[in-house]
């Protein structure tokens, strides 16, 4: 079926497909290897990224090098994305609504990664990972008193 055929929220983002294809990638990773939940602050750029995540401990390094193997494997893996319309009360179960704005419609794109991630999103993604290109992690910072682990990437 079509866009057309959907009666769905305006967006207001321009985004890069690639970066924002891996930020679902690395909110996904991030779930699988800590734990926590969604990032909930991520600035998507094309020259550079940073998403932020609250976790019950500092990373360590070989924590770190982790996500970085994990998320080249993901991307070297080809996993298609695809979309997919549903009514609210059709939502699966563990999809959350609580980031769609307040007048979001009650139609919901989601938005598949392979088996790998499933989640709301109205955003531009590239056709499968391997359009992505090479994930860089740039670096991270740990803010001890919030909890708070930022990563900076870039895709190359």
């Amino acid at each position: 079926m079509s866009n057309e055929e959907y009666i769905l929220n305006e967006h207001n983002k321009e985004e890069f497909p690639p970066a924002h294809t891996a930020e679902h990638l690395l909110n996904q990773t991030m779930q699988r290897l800590f734990g926590c939940e969604r990032s909930y602050n991520a600035h998507i750029e094309r020259k550079k990224s940073k998403m932020s995540f609250y976790l019950d401990h500092k990373p360590t390094r070989q924590e770190e090098k982790t996500i970085e193997r994990e998320m080249l494997r993901l991307i070297d893996e080809d996993l298609p994305v695809t979309f997919e319309y549903v009514s609210r009360e059709e939502l699966p179960d563990g999809i959350s609504t609580d980031r769609l704005p307040d007048d979001a419609s009650d139609t919901i794109r989601l938005v598949r990664i392979g088996d790998y991630d499933v989640c709301p999103c109205i955003g531009r993604h590239v056709r499968s990972t391997s359009q992505i290109g090479r994930f860089e992690m740039l670096g991270t910072n740990w803010d001890e008193h919030e909890h708070s682990f930022r990563v900076r990437f870039k895709i190359v």
